[in-house]
Parts: C-alpha cells; sequence; structure tokens
C-alpha cells in the first residue's frame, strides 16, 4: 500500500524575523519543495506556502499564519509532507517511498534476487542496494540496460543483472 503523504524535508531553523523558515530537503532538491502551495504536518494539518525560494542548498518557505520569528521557532525540526496527489510524475520516474521494499527478480529467468532496500544518489544515476534473504547486500545501476521494468502497484523491479553482480567471480 503507497502511502498518501510523503517525507519531502525537515523544518531545521528560522529565517530573518517575519516568519520564514529554512526547510532542508529530503528529496531531489530545495527546488522541488518550492513548486507546493500546500505542505502537510504529520497529523495532517495544512501548512498553506504564501512564499517559496532557494537558497544556496534549503528552501526558505513562508506559511500562512506564522508571522514572526518566534512562531516559526515553534515549528523547527518539524517534517514536511506532499500529498501524492498534488504531482504528477513522468513516466518511469517513481518516488523512492514506492521503490523500497520491492522485490527484484530476473526478467529472464524469474530468480528473485532480494529487495531494495536503499536508493542512492550517485549523480549520473540512481543505484538500488538489493538485499537478499541472507541479508547480503548488492548494488544495481538504475540503467536501462539493467533496470527493464518497474512495477510499484504490484512492488516488483524486474531486472537483467550485469555480469559478476550476483554471481561470484574468480
Amino acid at each position: 500500500m503507497k502511502k498518501q503523504f510523503l517525507e519531502v524535508g525537515q523544518i531545521v531553523s528560522t529565517h530573518g524575523l517575519k516568519g520564514e523558515m529554512r526547510v532542508d530537503p529530503w528529496c531531489d532538491g530545495p527546488e522541488f519543495i518550492c513548486m507546493f502551495r500546500t505542505l502537510y504536518l504529520k497529523d495532517g494539518d495544512k501548512l498553506k506556502i504564501t512564499r517559496a525560494r532557494v537558497q544556496k542548498n534549503v528552501a526558505i518557505i513562508k506559511a500562512e499564519g506564522i508571522d514572526t520569528i518566534e512562531q516559526a521557532d515553534l515549528l523547527r525540526r518539524t517534517v514536511l509532507y506532499i500529498d501524492r496527489n498534488d504531482i504528477e510524475l513522468d513516466e518511469d520516474v517513481f518516488f523512492v517511498q514506492d521503490i523500497l521494499g520491492c522485490k527484484v527478480i530476473d526478467s529472464d529467468t524469474k530468480q528473485e534476487y532480494g529487495t531494495v532496500t536503499d536508493v542512492l544518489k550517485t549523480g549520473a544515476n540512481d543505484v538500488y542496494q538489493i538485499t537478499d534473504s541472507s541479508e547480503k547486500n548488492y548494488l544495481i545501476p538504475v540503467i536501462d540496460d539493467v533496470v527493464i521494468s518497474t512495477d510499484t502497484d504490484e512492488g516488483i523491479i524486474e531486472i537483467r543483472p550485469l555480469k559478476g553482480i550476483f554471481d561470484d567471480e574468480d
């Protein structure tokens, strides 16, 4: 079951005296957070964003009803969420939350290799950490030659592994 609300970052400090807050992004970056006009708190309360901008590697947000540094400071360490219905992802783009826990199988032999336990951002392409039943970890690059199909609704990723990833070579 996919989560409706997904973590995008955390308020780490205030910014200025008029209620602005600095948000450390846990997503693609501060630009992603700045796209939203509504963010959510853990209890489902809405935070209406009246202004958002990027400053270096953080998002600076201003929320409706938060007008002083004292009010903003009360939200320090608060995790912010988005509603998955507020954004439409391109084809073959997925939320990391939906990838984690997917079973990884060979697209040709249907052999199961394990489940995705982490998604690493390397710059050129993502890398999935696959953990098998004996708790051994493998890394597979998320490239078209390796990842054949991804079905997050079924929780299955089909791959054609590169030589040497799963078989021990001498």
